[in-house]
C-alpha cells in the first residue's frame, strides 16, 4: 500500500491532504458513460414491463393464447424492420435515431399503461402498442451498437464491451425482480408507465451523446444501395455471415427450449414455476460472471474462444431431456450463461476491430436480424414437434442442432485463425475493401491481418 506521501492528492483549506478523486479509464468516456447508464435506465424498465404486458393481458380475460399473440406483435416488427433500421443507422446521426426510438418507445408505453389503468383494454389495442414498441427496437438496436462502438478505442475495448454487458444484463435481472414485486403490489398498468418514464429518461440522456468524432457519411445511392453494401461487408467475411447463420439456428432452437419446453418439464417434474424462475436467475447470474471474467481476460484468438463457449449452450436442453433435477439443471443455466457472455464480448470486440465505423449499424443490424428471424417460428414449431416426436426427443434434438451448427462453424479458417490486434487503430473502408479483394484468393485472416 502507499504511503499518504506518496499518495496524489489536494489540501483542504486546514491544510490536510485530501486524496484525489480517482479518474475514469481512458475508455470510459463520456459517451461511454452516457451509453452505459441509459442503458440500466431502460433494461430495468423494459424487463419489468415485459412481465407486465403479459398480466395486463390475462388480467382482461386473455389467456396463454393470448399473452402469445401480443409478444408476437412486439417480435414480427422487430425481425421486419432491422434492416432498414440499421441503414438508416449509418445514415443519419446514431443519436438522433436513438432518441426517435426512445421517444416512440415511450408514447407507445404510456397509452398502453393509460388503456390498462383505465380499464378494460382490448387484445387488438395491446398488440398495435407492443408492435409499435417492436418497431422502436428494430430502429434502435443497429444504431445504438455502433453508437457503442465506435465511443470506445485502444487496447482496452474488451474490458468497456464486457463492463457495459454486465451493466445491462444486471439491470435486467434486476428490472425483472422489481418488476414482478410492483405488479404484485401496484398493478401492471403501473409497471408500464414507469417503463414509458424510463424510456423518456433514457432518451434525454442520449441526446448529449457526441457524434463529432464520427466523420460525416457521404450521400450514398439510397436505402437499397446501402442495404446492398452492408450485405456485401457481411458476405465478404466468412467468419461473418457463418456464425450470423449459427446463431439463426442456436437461438431458436435455445428460445423454443428455454419458452416453451421449460416451463412444462418444470411443471412436471421440478416442481412448478418458481424452480425454473431460478434456473433462469442463475443463467442471468452466469452473464454477470461472464462479463466479469471478460474484464480481465482478453484471448488472442476472439473467435476460437468465442465459439467454442457456445457448445454449453446445448447442456440446459440436455438437462431438461433427461430431466435433471434442481440443482445441476441450475449448474448448467449457470454455466451456460457464462459460456454466452464470453460469446458475446468476443463478438462486439471482433465487430469493432474489424467492421469500418461507418458500416458498423448496417452489419449490426444483419447480424440482429440473422440472429432473430427464425425465433417466431422455432417457438411456433415446438408445439407440433414435441407432439410429433415425443417433448424428450425434442429437446435432444434441440441439444444437438446447437452441437452440430457451432462444429461446422469451427470448419471455417478465420474462425479459428482470426486474432487480436494489439495496436489502437480501428480498420478503415479502404483497408476493409483491400482485405475483401485479397480475401477472394485466400480468405484464411485477410482481414486480421490489417492494421
Amino acid at each position: 500500500m502507499n504511503s499518504p506521501a506518496a499518495s496524489p492528492g489536494r489540501r483542504t483549506k486546514h491544510g490536510s491532504l485530501r486524496p484525489r478523486r480517482p479518474h475514469r479509464p481512458e475508455w470510459a468516456g463520456r459517451n461511454y458513460t452516457l451509453l452505459t447508464a441509459s442503458a440500466i435506465v431502460t433494461n430495468l424498465g423494459t424487463h419489468g414491463a415485459l412481465i407486465a404486458a403479459a398480466f395486463a393481458v390475462l388480467e382482461s380475460g386473455g389467456d396463454g393464447g393470448d399473452v402469445g399473440l401480443v409478444a408476437a406483435a412486439r417480435t414480427l416488427p422487430l425481425v421486419l424492420f432491422l434492416l432498414i433500421g440499421g441503414a438508416i443507422a449509418d445514415r443519419l446521426p446514431r443519436h438522433r435515431v436513438m432518441v426517435a426510438a426512445n421517444a416512440l418507445n415511450c408514447v407507445s408505453q404510456a397509452a398502453f399503461a393509460v388503456l390498462v389503468l383505465a380499464g378494460d383494454p382490448q387484445l387488438w389495442q395491446m398488440m398495435v402498442l407492443t408492435a409499435l414498441c417492436g418497431t422502436g427496437q428494430a430502429f434502435f438496436n443497429p444504431a445504438a451498437e455502433g453508437m457503442l462502438m465506435s465511443s470506445v478505442s485502444g487496447e482496452q475495448v474488451s474490458r468497456a464491451f464486457a463492463l457495459f454487458r454486465m451493466a445491462m444484463h444486471g439491470a435486467g435481472i434486476g428490472g425483472a425482480a422489481l418488476g414482478g414485486a410492483m405488479i404484485a403490489a401496484i398493478g401492471p398498468g403501473w409497471v408500464l408507465a414507469i417503463d414509458a418514464a424510463a424510456f423518456a429518461v433514457a432518451g434525454a440522456l442520449r441526446a448529449f451523446l457526441d457524434v463529432g468524432h464520427i466523420p460525416e457519411r457521404a450521400p450514398g445511392g439510397g436505402l437499397l444501395a446501402d442495404l446492398r453494401d452492408g450485405w456485401q461487408e457481411v458476405i465478404g467475411r466468412p467468419w461473418l455471415w457463418s456464425i450470423v447463420a449459427q446463431f439463426s439456428v442456436v437461438v431458436a432452437v435455445v428460445g423454443a427450449a428455454d419458452s416453451v419446453y421449460g416451463p412444462l418439464v418444470a411443471e412436471e417434474s421440478l416442481g412448478g414455476a418458481r424452480p425454473w424462475g431460478l434456473a433462469l436467475a442463475a443463467f442471468g447470474a452466469g452473464t454477470l460472471g461472464g462479463a466479469l471474467l471478460m474484464m480481465r481476460w482478453k484471448p488472442r484468438r476472439m473467435l476460437l474462444v468465442g465459439t467454442l463457449c457456445v457448445f454449453p449452450l446445448a447442456l440446459p436442453s440436455a438437462a431438461l431431456a433427461v430431466p435433471l433435477s434442481f440443482a445441476p439443471l441450475t449448474v448448467m443455466m449457470f454455466l451456460s450463461g457464462v459460456a454466452i457472455e464470453v460469446f458475446g464480448v468476443a463478438w462486439m470486440t471482433t465487430l469493432h476491430q474489424e467492421i469500418p465505423e461507418e458500416k458498423l449499424s448496417r452489419v449490426s443490424a444483419y447480424d440482429w436480424f440473422g440472429s432473430t428471424a427464425m425465433l417466431p417460428l422455432s417457438t411456433a414449431l415446438a408445439g407440433p414437434a414435441e407432439s410429433l416426436f415425443g417433448r424428450e426427443q425434442a429437446l435432444w434434438g434441440c441439444a444437438a442442432l446447437i452441437v452440430l451448427v457451432t462444429a461446422l462453424v469451427l470448419l471455417v479458417p478465420d474462425v479459428r485463425n482470426l486474432t487480436r490486434r494489439t495496436e489502437t487503430k480501428r480498420v478503415t473502408g479502404h483497408e476493409a475493401a483491400a482485405a475483401l479483394a485479397a480475401g477472394s484468393a485466400d480468405t484464411e485472416g485477410a482481414v486480421g491481418r490489417l492494421g
